[in-house]
């Protein structure tokens, strides 16, 4: 039987406010156990929450920046459940009436396709704490730190149909949380994580299958590993006669494994009822336009530009909007070296790619700054150096031995344009090299275009790389008839 994947995402993503949801208490990752958990985090008694209103304005950004409806009315609630690390015995969250709601964003798939997502709702609501197992021995340590973090939950539909489109999705929230400046995105730190609800289901068939969720998968490798390992369970469960039960599990990246945590809750099993500590949040339109005005230029519209106005391609258009942070840097490198934007994405999306990957650098922590690459493609441009000595310079700047400038003087890498020199060189390649020679006359022009790269390189290895390419061509070329 041929089955089809059915896939929705629960993104939560910490927002970045100095001070928690309903309290003053901070919100500063990695400080000592139990420091940053106030009385009305823990909801002792006489405390009384209050909405901070940074939050507010956040979520509201993000329901603009989605295309989605902002109610003039949203209204917090009770979670009711029983677990260590939340000390109310309730979460506060929102349930019948969340800040946002109907919204939606366009993913790129594989094949240059673009589809839409429905998002059905993004509500806020307070995190919980955490249960610390290790150093223990048989016991539970909890550090309530995170108690009453501000959250941003974001449901999407369930219009996803694999794991790709999942990690696309995953991938274009988080570049937007983080272009709104709402989210810092660090996965590490569980800013950003993800609860996956996969089914399958005859292709074809219209009724979902049954569900299970995924909790807690916080990189996007994982969440591609773990739908994928969740969608091969449900099939040979159902293949062999079973039947998948509704649940969560938990995904194990060092054993590569989902296993049964507990089953799945519904709605009514959280006994949701209006939190009475709080009033319902009421949002103007007035406000809802101060909101709009203030917001950024967003990751699509950015890329449309990018392809109108330096005439990009759509990929590097695509992968330098990614980040907001990235495509500055893109910008500052095409404005100051005018006239070759096309040079400076390739040499972001290439060799200075590749060098933040290999120390695990964000483009933030870059050894080479923007103006640095500028001018060393400008060198290029102006025939100061080659595209193949430029790799050497680049290396350099990583390295820290100076500008572009710097080096190529240091290390006397100016390319050789003068003629009678280049001219020289060819000569005596031609002339020690009869037979290859031989060969080219007696070719056909298509194939004589292939040969012709073993006399370019053995000029520019008599000239150490520093001869001027399009002339070397243009020589041998000319002299070659």
């Amino acid at each position: 039987m041929e089955w089809e994947t059915v896939i929705g995402l629960e993104i939560h993503a910490q927002l970045a406010t100095h001070s928690k949801i309903f309290s003053g208490a901070a919100t500063e990752y990695g400080a000592q156990a139990n420091t940053q958990a106030c009385a009305v985090d823990l909801g002792l008694p006489g405390v009384l929450p209050v909405v901070n209103r940074e939050v507010v304005t956040m979520a509201i950004k993000f329901g603009l920046a989605i295309d989605a409806t902002i109610p003039e009315q949203s209204v917090f609630a009770r979670k009711n459940y029983f677990y260590p690390d939340l000390p109310k015995g309730y979460q506060i969250s929102q349930f019948e009436l969340p800040i946002v709601a109907n919204g939606h964003i366009d993913i790129t798939l594989a094949d240059g396709k673009s589809k839409r997502i429905g998002i059905t709702r993004a509500h806020l609501e307070e995190d919980a704490g955490k249960s610390v197992h290790e150093g223990f021995g048989d016991n539970t340590g909890i550090d309530l730190n995170r108690a009453g973090t501000p959250l941003l939950e974001i449901v999407s539909e369930p219009d996803m149909r694999s794991a790709e489109e999942a990690v696309s999705y995953m991938k274009k929230i988080h570049s937007l949380v983080r272009y709104l400046g709402i989210c810092d995105g660090n996965m590490q730190e569980g800013s950003f994580r993800c609860d996956a609800n996969v089914s399958i289901r005859p292709k074809g068939q219209e009724e979902f299958g049954t569900r299970a969720e995924l909790k807690n998968i916080n990189s996007f490798r994982f969440v591609e590993q773990a739908i994928n390992l969740e969608v091969e369970r449900q099939i040979d469960l159902l293949e062999d006669g079973g039947e998948v039960v509704q649940e969560t599990r938990l995904y194990d990246p060092d054993k590569n494994e989902t296993r049964s945590m507990r089953s799945k809750e519904e709605a009514n099993d959280y006994r949701y009822f209006p939190d009475p500590d709080l009033l319902p949040i009421c949002i103007s339109a007035e406000q809802i336009e101060s909101i709009r005005q203030e917001l950024p230029e967003l990751p699509d519209a950015k890329r449309e530009r990018f392809i109108k106005e330096y005439g990009l391609n759509e990929n590097d258009s695509l992968i330098l909007t990614a980040q907001n942070d990235l495509a500055d840097y893109f910008e500052s490198c095409a404005k100051k070296v005018n006239s070759s934007a096309q040079l400076c994405a390739n040499w972001i999306n290439g060799e200075l790619t590749a060098a933040l990957n290999r120390e695990n650098k964000d483009i933030n922590q870059s050894n080479v700054t923007a103006e640095m690459l500028a001018d060393m493609i400008i060198r290029i441009n102006d025939d100061t150096i080659s595209g193949k000595i430029a790799k050497q310079v680049f290396e350099s700047m990583w390295n820290g031995e100076g500008t572009a400038d710097e080096i190529i003087e240091k290390k006397n890498l100016k390319q050789v344009t003068d003629t009678g020199a280049i001219e020289k060189l060819v000569d005596d390649v031609i002339s020690q090299n009869d037979n290859q020679v031989k060969q080219y006359l007696a070719s056909p022009p298509e194939k004589q275009a292939k040969l012709i790269g073993f006399f370019v390189g053995q000029v520019m290895k008599q000239s150490q790389g520093k001869a001027n390419p399009k002339q070397v061509n243009q020589l041998l070329r000319e002299k070659l008839k």
